[in-house]
């Protein structure tokens, strides 16, 4: 199995202190891998520093070989590497086709925005009938499939997502896992920063467990949900993650 994005030695914070403290982790072609942690452990740093949002102090992310840590934001788009974060992955004062239509301008100034391809919308099949329907005005559910959408619409080799069912019902939590593993049977690799940790582990085929911001375990998804000290792995040092 290939290796389609790989991260050595990662460094990066806010301020003067570094957050991630040398992070590596890799995503196979065509898997999904799940990162958790207790809160404050650096998995959102993580996420943001692989997006571009975030600079590397340290370390190197590759995106099938190729370097990134120079690239911009919308140069990491370009070369497959798409993110949906947690909040304001929308524009919620344009409509649903107003924001497929930014999203394929990633791809080049100029390149053709339009309604979803007859592949997209099986996937999405609440968004054709909403394009002129503003954001804002979608349910929470719909939104993030609308987020997840426009990310597909650049066609990336791996999506990143944060946090993807945070603040959702129980049933259109399974719902958004569902579309996950959709989109990866489609071909994608998928990276998820997530808390609901038995949910995505049930979909992943790796788990990688971050505390303190470093990584403390790499496993198989399913090896880690037979584990009995689940919770206490999930949760961590509180101590550690405090500081």
């Amino acid at each position: 199995m290939s290796t389609v994005l790989s991260i050595a030695g990662l460094h990066a914070g806010y301020g003067a202190g570094d957050i991630l403290k040398g992070v590596d982790a890799s995503l196979g072609d065509g898997r999904i891998v799940t990162i958790i942690g207790p809160n404050g452990s650096g998995k959102s740093t993580l996420i943001k520093t692989l997006a571009g949002l975030l600079a590397a102090r340290r370390g190197e992310i590759r995106l099938g070989g190729e370097r990134l840590n120079e690239c911009s934001p919308p140069a990491r788009v370009q070369r497959g590497l798409a993110y949906v974060p947690q909040e304001y992955n929308v524009f919620r004062n344009l409509t649903v086709l107003e924001n497929l239509k930014i999203a394929r301008e990633f791809m080049g100034p100029g390149r053709a925005g339009g309604p979803l391809s007859a592949e997209m919308a099986a996937l999405f099949p609440e968004l054709p009938s909403r394009y002129k329907t503003l954001a804002g005005n979608l349910s929470g559910g719909q939104r993030q499939m609308l987020a997840f959408a426009c990310a597909l619409t650049v066609r990336p080799r791996v999506l990143m997502l944060d946090e993807p069912s945070a603040g959702l019902s129980p049933m259109l939590m399974a719902h958004i896992f569902q579309t996950v593993k959709n989109v990866n049977a489609m071909g994608v690799s998928v990276l998820i920063v997530e808390q609901n940790a038995v949910e995505a582990l049930s979909i992943s085929d790796t788990c990688v467990v971050l505390a303190g911001g470093r990584v403390r375990l790499t496993a198989p998804a399913a090896e880690v949900l037979g584990m009995k000290d689940l919770q206490s792995l999930y949760l961590g040092d509180s101590r550690e993650a405090a500081a």
